[in-house]
């Protein structure tokens, strides 16, 4: 498409772009939307997966902190990954809302990152594991908030082709083309197209975005017109 951009740019634009459009306007909705992605209520939605996920947000210059409170509980008795779950829930933010979503997806995995992201995930049964991302290399997922996001910044459409199963192989049995990511503004370009491969061992969400070239088919008619990938 002609542009060169990183992706820390990237994250950052989309950030930004939805700070100015969307967070600073207190959209209840969309906290609302937020909430359920990283701070699900654990007491339903079973029925969909087997696993959910809470994500926190730890500063990195409280880490020492973090631990001394986990190391306390652990010396009363507690188990480890039940002391840091406490810990983390009582000390830590929760992606919950606007503001907070902006802190988490404004997080590369990099040095210079002020967060750390803590997962914690559980069964219907309670909590699974905690991963505490000691090495800080965790880095936000871009999911259909920032998608449409970049979608407005740059005027055009973001269609997501996503693949499931072992391979994450395109194939008429795991592949689904999703709608297009509409720009909130009007549309002044071709489309953007990402192939992201869902191949999480819980079998949902993904791993990464992988972009796409598409390029226009011959035209079989003058009112159809057909773009391929």
């Amino acid at each position: 498409m002609g542009l060169e951009i990183t992706a820390k740019e990237l994250r950052r634009r989309a950030v930004k772009r939805f700070v100015d459009d969307v967070s600073s306007q207190g959209n209840d909705v969309i906290d609302e939307v937020i909430k359920h992605l990283y701070a699900p209520d654990l007491r339903s939605g079973w029925g969909v997966s087997f696993v959910q996920e809470v994500k926190m947000l730890a500063k990195k210059d409280d880490r020492e902190c973090l631990d001394q409170g986990i190391n306390e509980l652990v010396d009363l008795g507690m188990q480890r990954e039940l002391a840091a779950e406490s810990i983390y829930k009582e000390r830590c933010i929760a992606v919950d809302n606007g503001e907070n979503w902006a802190k988490y997806m404004s997080i590369s995995g990099s040095p210079d990152d002020e967060y750390n992201i803590i997962t914690l995930q559980y069964t219907e049964e309670g909590l699974l594991t905690v991963d505490e991302n000691r090495e800080g290399h965790a880095a936000a997922f871009g999911d259909d908030i920032a998608i449409e996001c970049l979608a407005t910044e740059f005027k055009r459409e973001i269609y997501v082709v996503q693949a499931h199963g072992s391979d994450a192989m395109v194939d008429e049995d795991n592949c689904v083309f999703f709608l297009p990511h509409r720009p909130r503004s009007e549309i002044c370009g071709p489309p953007f197209f990402l192939f992201m491969k869902g191949t999480a061992w819980c079998g949902a969400g993904g791993d990464h975005y992988e972009p796409l070239i598409a390029h226009s088919s011959s035209v079989v008619s003058h009112e159809k017109v057909a773009l391929v990938l």
